[in-house]
């Protein structure tokens, strides 16, 4: 009675204890259990019964056993999470999973997971409890306690309970979904060191797990308990054929043994075949650098699973093809995955034992190739390649010390499989290699992942190291006395010669002594293909191994290579000549390029191709190192200076088939390969800064105007500091060639430039001024258009961007203003400047939006007119006239383009005399109103009504409405031409008053429309011959002046003349107006009737 009354009052404070106080009490249970003895553990395991009540103290074993078993339960039945015990049971793992003492964890779960009900609440919790906490820590204890379930075998023998073993499976399922974690955790844990890939602790963790979950994966149920006093060909059968003793009934047990598996398992392992791909990619990054020949097994392991997924991942129907991939996945999977592990304890009581079976299994398969007894048709090279790639991977994990007692006990039995008695004793025997090589090559394995893992192999045996090429120093004396004998294998093309190619370039990336690479490039050089194209393979391997390897040989040294590779591209021997280009960017730039560059330009026909193919791909290789391309530059830039000074010395004949263009004719399609723009172009800007007057640079810089543009801040930005560097009429401070020329440009300055009275020396330093100050501006107008659309950039208007609207018909002010803009407006009308920077200038403002450069011309070409400066009106109209050709109707439309007109008009009265400079000023404006025309006609939807263009240039009168919507510059040329009245003032539109129009000013007008014949488009041929020719040819009889009479048949014949086939609905009228004009006394009207 008393003791119920106590189990009820328990049961009581069970149900009343708040939360805290379960979490402590537990607390206090996990830390008293996890601190037990394991024999003690155990024992109160064995005598208690979870539905006895425990009257013992809280800190007792016993009672704490009980309260965790009810903590599980009600936790089960309530659906509650178990971080409680989960959390203390991980840490444990992590703290003492170095120790032989750490199996209360495993003791606990295994206990639990004999109640079924249990067993499903604590999996499932463990299954989720990493991907539900962010917490490394407890990650890396995660990884290490599935790791011990997975492997309880190790453990749990000695222990009576098989709770973890019954529920293996079931437990290996739920753990399984963790895989795709475990290879995110992998895949990111990666550090970057010396440009080699390192893995974290927790990587490690993560990914020695995930491989002990597929291992898992690879096993046939358990279906009862094993001693460990099996053998190991029972205890593994699937291992059995490659025992000591192989025989054709053990080879089939793998197969046999793999058809258990349960079918859940298969599907369960192919879904998680693209997570070890993953997995395989980082421990091969990881392997590179420490452990090369266990990389070049997971190279292989990489492969295959490739070649799995690509040839079986389409293929989910038939259930025969379904069962053999998953067969030979998990199969080999059950060796690759042993020997991936990256901390293992168990390997070195198993490597001797899986040494003997993969020798056993390579001797076995090609003996039976040998004797002609192999059942497949490959003659199981896929075979020998698994216990290759197995080897590989075994042997590499080896390093120091241990490779070499490795070595010592086996080095004899794997040199006799792989080449028989290739090592004996220690020592090597020259006969035996010459013999057993040629040995090897008979066997004609063709296969090259066979051949590449056996030469791995060799290399560590000969060379006693499994580090990387070249990064320790490395014994060669064996090698040394056996290189005479194996340069002579090179003269067949056999196996054995692609064995020795293989090991050859080893000894030569490492060896200190010439004398081997030197036979090699004797045999290049010789006029036997075989030995030649032995001689290019070992060259060949040479390059790609000291790519990546700390050794670097000689300067002299690479130089003598890439001078053999390069006269390779001129060989009969076509694979020579493909592969030679694909080698030559893995050299230094500076051994290959200049020498390329030169055979581009002045190669004969039939080599250039490949030097052609040669050079762009050095050049894609480095297109991110901006000194690689002024390498190339330099070398272009030194062969054109070559190439003019024996021009000018007469040393070079007219045959000379120099052409620096065929380089620079790859830039376009090389530019397509560049990922960062940012960093090549400023360098290549600068370079041109700091060499002005090489006009290679520019030429290059013009095939990549579109990537500029990309990069247009970097560009323009360092073209403003270059500029504002010669602000002030300044040349610019470029150490090396203005160190004692500072002169300001002024009007002695340039008067002595333009009549060249200055001393040679400062003539040169004058020109050098003159590149200086071009340079800037060459390089803005290789930009595209584009660039000068975007108003809100800073870098090209600055200020400009408000000020056109501000100062509406004012002076707008650039002084102050750092921009692109400012810079060329000041360039372009400065009164002190190089003539050649000023007209660059100009043309570069016709690229300025119209909405900023139209206000700003008109204003400073007013005031340009007021003053007379002629300077600055020819820079004003050279502007405009940029505008209308490459803004077309956007610059024609803008309201100051009439005031513009007016200016122009007052111009054109002026009195002038041929040649002088008012006469420059009225050519410019006769080619701007052109262009005006132009531009004009160019704009489909001004033209669908010619008729009525006629009769509004006929002259009628009356209201015309708004001045700048009605303006037409076609309109009023010709009305200025056929009427005699207009209003020359300035202030209204020209038909609006009636005052003479001078000859002077009407000829102008018929100079605008030949102009207008000549750059007219072909498009606006149509438009602009019946606009002008119907006018003409009704005004020319009524015509009164004989001058202006004479201008019309001089308009209609370069009408004739250029506008062609446009001209034929008017031929008639045209050829009655030339047959009666030539009858005419005035001799001006007689000469061009006759010409037209």
């Amino acid at each position: 009675m008393e003791r119920r009354e106590e189990q009820e009052q328990k049961q009581l404070i069970w149900k009343s204890e708040p939360e805290s106080m379960v979490s402590v009490t537990i607390g206090r249970t996990m830390a008293t259990l996890l601190a037990a003895r394991p024999k003690k553990l155990h024992h109160s395991i064995s005598r208690l019964s979870p539905d006895s009540y425990i009257k013992s103290s809280l800190d007792s074993l016993d009672y704490s056993l009980w309260f965790l078993h009810k903590y599980v339960r009600d936790a089960a039945q309530r659906d509650g999470n178990l971080d409680e015990i989960l959390v203390p049971i991980i840490q444990h793992s992590l703290k003492y999973k170095d120790s032989k003492h750490d199996n209360q964890p495993m003791i606990l779960l295994n206990w639990l997971f004999q109640d079924e009900f249990l067993f499903q609440a604590v999996a499932m919790n463990l299954a989720n409890i990493i991907t539900r906490k962010d917490d490394r820590y407890i990650a890396f204890g995660w990884c290490t306690l599935v790791r011990g379930l997975m492997e309880y075998e190790n453990v749990m023998d000695q222990y009576l309970f098989n709770g973890i073993k019954e529920k293996y499976s079931a437990l290996l399922k739920m753990l399984c979904t963790c895989i795709p974690h475990l290879s995110c955790i992998a895949r990111k844990g990666s550090i970057l060191q010396d440009e080699f890939e390192l893995p974290s602790r927790l990587s490690v963790a993560a990914a020695d797990c995930l491989l002990t979950l597929t291992e898992g994966l690879t096993k046939k149920p358990m279906l009862s308990s094993r001693t460990k006093s099996l053998k190991s060909s029972e205890s593994n059968p699937q291992v059995s054929l490659l025992a000591s003793s192989i025989d054709e009934r053990k080879i089939s047990a793998v197969h046999k043994s793999s058809e258990v598996l349960n079918v859940g398992m298969e599907d369960l392992f192919w879904d998680y075949l693209q997570d070890l791909i993953y997995l395989v990619e980082r421990l091969l990054a990881w392997s590179r650098k420490s452990r090369p020949l266990h990389a070049k097994g997971l190279e292989q392991v990489l492969k295959w699973l490739q070649e799995i997924q690509v040839h079986y991942g389409g293929l989910q129907e038939e259930a025969q093809i379904l069962k053999t991939r998953v067969l030979l996945l998990s199969s080999c999977w059950k060796h690759y995955g042993m020997l991936l592990h990256l901390e293992d304890k168990k390997f070195n009581k198993q490597y001797k034992e899986l040494l003997d079976q993969y020798l056993s299994g390579i001797q076995y398969y090609t003996n039976n190739h040998v004797e002609g007894h192999a059942e497949s048709k490959d003659g199981g090279i896929e075979t020998r390649k698994f216990f290759i790639n197995c080897l590989c991977l075994l042997l590499g994990r080896f390093d120091g010390k241990q490779l070499e007692c490795v070595l010592l006990d086996y080095g004899k039995q794997i040199s006799h499989v792989l080449l028989s008695q290739l090592y004996s004793c220690g020592l090597f025997l020259n006969v035996d290699i010459l013999v057993l090589l040629l040995h090897f090559g008979k066997l004609h394995c063709n296969d090259e992942d066979v051949i590449d893992g056996v030469v791995h192999i060799f290399k560590v045996i000969l060379f006693k190291t499994n580090n990387s090429s070249g990064s320790t120093v490395t014994d060669t004396n064996q090698m040394d006395s056996m290189v005479p004998l194996l340069l002579h294998l090179l003269d067949e093309r056999d196996a054995a010669a692609r064995a020795v190619v293989k090991l050859i370039a080893e000894y030569c990336s490492i060896s200190t002594d010439g004398h081997c690479l030197e036979e090699v490039l004797k045999r290049l050089d010789s006029g036997n293909a075989i030995k030649r194209r032995n001689a290019f393979d070992v060259i060949s391997e040479l390059v790609h191994i000291s790519k990546d390897s700390s050794h670097k040989a000689h300067h002299s040294t690479w130089q003598v290579i890439a001078n053999h590779l390069l006269g390779c591209l001129d060989y009969e021997e076509t694979a020579i000549q493909e592969q030679t280009p694909n080698l030559l960017p893995l050299i230094d730039p500076s051994f290959v390029l200049p020498a390329l560059v030169h055979l581009v330009c002045l190669s004969e026909e039939k080599a250039r191709p490949a030097a052609s193919e040669a050079l762009f791909r050095v050049l894609k290789h480095h297109n991110q190192k901006p000194e690689v391309i002024c390498m190339m530059l330099d070398s272009l830039r030194n062969l054109s200076q070559d190439q003019a000074d024996a021009e000018a010395g007469a040393c070079i004949g007219k045959g000379s088939n120099f052409d620096c263009n065929r380089v620079l004719r790859l830039i376009p399609e090389w530019s397509k390969t560049v990922q960062d723009w940012n960093a090549l172009i400023g360098p290549l800007i600068d370079k041109m800064f700091a060499e002005p007057s090489n006009a290679t640079i520019v030429r290059f810089l013009s095939y990549i105007n579109e990537q500029l543009a990309e990069a247009a801040d970097v560009v323009l930005s360092r073209v403003v500091f270059q500029m504002k560097g010669q602000k002030g009429g300044k040349t610019s401070c470029n150490p090396l060639v203005c160190s004692s020329f500072m002169s300001l440009i002024d009007e002695d300055f340039l008067s002595r430039w333009e009549t060249k009275t200055c001393p040679s020396d400062d003539s040169m330093r004058m020109q050098q001024s003159l590149f200086e100050r071009l340079c800037p501006l060459l390089i803005v107008r290789l930009l595209p258009l584009r660039v000068f659309n975007d108003l809100n950039s800073s870098v090209v208007y600055g200020q400009l961007r408000n000020a056109p609207f501000m100062h509406e018909y004012g002076d707008v002010s650039v002084t102050g203003d750092d921009s692109v803009v400012a810079f060329l407006v000041n360039r372009a009308f400065s009164k002190f400047e190089f003539e050649d920077v000023r007209k660059l200038a100009a043309e570069l403002c016709g690229r300025i939006h119209p909405q900023v450069l139209l206000p700003l011309v008109c204003s400073q070409l007013e005031h340009a007119t007021e003053s007379r400066d002629m300077l600055k009106i020819i820079a004003c109209l050279f502007s405009v006239c940029t505008s209308l050709v490459v803004r077309g109707k956007e610059s024609l439309v803008h309201p100051f383009i009439l005031q513009i007109w007016r200016t122009i008009k007052v111009i054109l009265l002026w009195p002038s005399s041929d040649g002088d400079q008012v006469s420059k000023a009225q050519h410019g404006c006769i080619d701007c109103l052109a262009l005006m025309t132009c531009a004009e006609l160019q704009a489909h939807e001004s033209f669908e009504d010619y008729t009525s263009w006629r009769r509004n240039i006929a002259g009628k009168k009356g209201n015309r409405g708004n001045a700048i919507t009605e303006f037409c510059a076609l309109r009023n040329v010709i009305s200025q031409l056929i009427n005699d009245e207009s209003d020359i003032s300035g202030s209204k539109l020209p038909y609006e008053n009636c005052e003479p129009v001078s000859v002077p000013f009407r000829l102008c007008m018929a100079n605008v429309l030949i102009s207008a014949c000549q750059k007219i488009s072909d498009y606006g041929k149509e438009p602009l011959a019946k606009t002008i020719l119907p006018c003409l040819i009704d005004s020319v009889e009524v015509e009164t002046q004989p001058e202006i009479r004479a201008a019309f048949i001089q308009v209609m014949f370069s009408a004739v003349y250029h506008l062609k086939l446009a001209v034929l609905p008017y031929s008639h009228d045209l050829l009655k107006l030339s047959l009666k004009f030539l009858g005419k006394r005035s001799e001006q009207v007689f000469i061009t009737s006759l010409f037209c």
